[in-house]
């Protein structure tokens, strides 16, 4: 009967994700999984993206008007959506500071810098075990934002993956799991602010008879703290990065990605299809120039330490408590003050400044060591800048995607389905399951911890509670659950389609996005049921977690010493 009614009757504007999500019910994961399944069948991103999202809009025109006229609006409200993702700061903040990065990659790439850095790893790296731990160790180094860590490391060590002959899948997947994992853990990161603004929130939003049992009143919560005491329970990161390490020391793998890695292996550029395109050609450096891997440095540590020193300062300036900008004023590299201002700086702007010093400099650079003129250097950094068109058009179809999804209520929807009657022990693992969900769809880290966090914490005092939990016992319970929520929101963004990391991550290894979905995407479930099952399950149960972490690291080890298969 409902589907009858979607299809003839004209219907009322329902105006809030809410009212949509109970209306539509199931028919809210539509949009998602039509963008998924397209992308598998078609190997078209774009269109699956484009038709993903103009799903979403037809659907929420069909609420006020009928299906023919709801056809027509879903384009307009699909170009209105797009308008408003470019219009928010944040995402055109993302856009300049891609854009920007990719020119100063250009021009370092023109310079030879990126060549001299390769050759210098090479002289070092003996064989592709070596190559790719140069890529995973260069993942820890930029760890206080993932969109850096994907532009940095990639156009660095990708020449050196190619001589060896791993796989752009590889390369890809290494830097996708040490990009978003690694910032979420971070104490000092642009994701630090956000994870604690929806931890205070979470607890703002919990009645006085739920917080009784913590023996705390609110004023003595620190969301900080709190954070500090999720650590160790964020099983998919800390278990992620160490299978990483694992599938690069044993030189095993199974799945999709075995199969790249060897057909890398038999191809003789070691990069097959995926070889580098005419276009490229025109980024290689002039002959007889000197090839230095300052060319390379110097522009790149200039990104870096005005990224540091733009997060300090632009996030001072947006601090308006008096006693609080009194006091990093007296310990101004205290841990107070660099996690303060980290927390309130503007990060997209901060990191399209630094990349266009960074720009400039190598420009001046370029033109000082007489590589080209300053008109060249220009002409350079603007290729750079159409060399990153098509990951521009794909955000531009995956935001006005996700947008479509929230207005919905996709994740209202997914956690009103999953979060009732859940017994003591399985709350943990039952947040972490719908955040690994709500996060596959949405493809937002984000947006998953927006929506989850403060419908978990009261959840979980009031599980705990209606358990007898009280004091330290409640309070690890809440700490447990909190942590599932910040755990499970890094699956999706790190292995969705629609995620724009994941996006990042193929285009700055120049790996075909399909490609790095389904060779990581066996890896990302993998370790998501150990974390499930081998993690939350029985630190739930009663288990110390410095019994149960390194169980798993062995677990891991094991299984993939069981399954995963030598590459040669």
């Amino acid at each position: 009967m409902k589907i009858l009614l979607l299809c003839f009757t004209p219907l009322f504007l329902f105006a809030d994700a809410r009212a949509n999500a109970e209306f539509f019910g199931a028919f809210t994961l539509l949009p998602p999984l039509i963008a998924i399944c397209l992308a598998f069948i078609t190997k078209d991103v774009i269109l699956s993206l484009f038709i993903g999202a103009l799903s979403g809009t037809f659907m929420l025109s069909f609420v006020e008007h009928n299906a023919l006229h709801a056809l027509v609006l879903s384009f307009s409200i699909f170009v209105e959506k797009a308008v408003q993702s470019l219009s928010d700061p944040s995402n055109a903040g993302i856009i300049l500071q891609m854009l920007t990065i990719g020119g100063m990659v250009a021009l370092i790439t023109k310079m030879g810098g990126t060549k001299a850095v390769a050759l210098w790893f090479a002289q070092r790296a003996k064989k592709a075990k070596s190559s790719q731990l140069a890529s995973y160790f260069l993942g820890y180094f930029i760890f206080f934002d993932d969109y850096a860590n994907s532009f940095i490391v990639g156009p660095i060590v990708r020449p050196l993956t190619d001589k060896f002959k791993v796989s752009r899948e590889k390369l890809a997947f290494i830097m996708d799991s040490t990009a978003a994992p690694i910032a979420g853990l971070a104490i000092i990161s642009t994701w630090i602010g956000f994870e604690l603004s929806v931890i205070k929130e979470g607890y703002n939003l919990a009645s006085e008879e739920l917080l009784v049992g913590l023996h705390q009143s609110r004023e003595q919560i620190n969301a900080f703290e709190i954070f500090i005491q999720t650590l160790p329970y964020r099983f998919y990161n800390i278990l992620m990065l160490a299978f990483v390490f694992f599938t690069i020391i044993q030189e095993r793998e199974f799945g999709p990605m075995l199969r790249a890695e060897r057909a890398a292996k038999k191809s003789q550029q070691g990069i097959d299809a995926l070889s580098e395109n005419l276009e490229d050609k025109l980024l290689e450096p002039k002959e007889g120039i000197k090839i230095q891997s300052s060319n390379a440095l110097l522009p790149l540590a200039v990104l870096i330490i005005f990224a540091f020193v733009g997060f300090y300062f632009s996030g001072f300036a947006s601090i308006t408590d008096p006693d609080l900008r009194a006091q990093i004023q007296a310990a101004p590299l205290g841990l107070t003050a660099l996690r303060e201002t980290f927390s309130a700086a503007n990060t997209a702007t901060v990191l399209f400044q630094a990349a266009l010093l960074a720009s400039i400099t190598a420009i001046a650079m370029g033109a000082w060591r007489k590589i080209f003129s300053i008109r060249e250097g220009i002409i350079t950094w603007t290729y750079g800048w159409r060399m990153m068109i098509i990951t521009v058009i794909i955000l531009m179809c995956a935001w006005p995607l996700s947008s479509a999804i929230k207005d919905l209520g996709t994740s209202i929807y997914l956690v009103d389905l999953l979060s009732d009657k859940t017994p003591l022990y399985l709350l943990p693992m039952a947040v972490f399951l719908l955040a690994s969900i709500v996060s596959l769809s949405t493809g937002t880290s984000y947006g998953t911890m927006g929506i989850l966090m403060p419908l978990t914490i009261p959840l979980a005092l009031g599980v705990g509670s209606h358990n007898a939990l009280v004091g330290a016992d409640l309070h690890y319970y809440v700490v447990l659950s909190i942590s599932a929520v910040l755990s499970g929101a890094i699956f999706g963004d790190h292995c969705s389609p629609i995620s724009d990391t994941t996006i990042l991550s193929a285009m700055a290894s120049k790996c075909d996005l399909l490609a790095h979905v389904k060779t990581q995407m066996p890896y990302a479930i993998f370790i998501c049921a150990i974390s499930l099952f081998a993690g939350y399950l029985p630190v739930a149960l009663g288990l110390s977690i410095w019994l149960v972490l390194p169980l798993n690291l062995v677990l891991i080890a094991l299984l993939l010493r069981i399954f995963g298969k030598k590459v040669c």
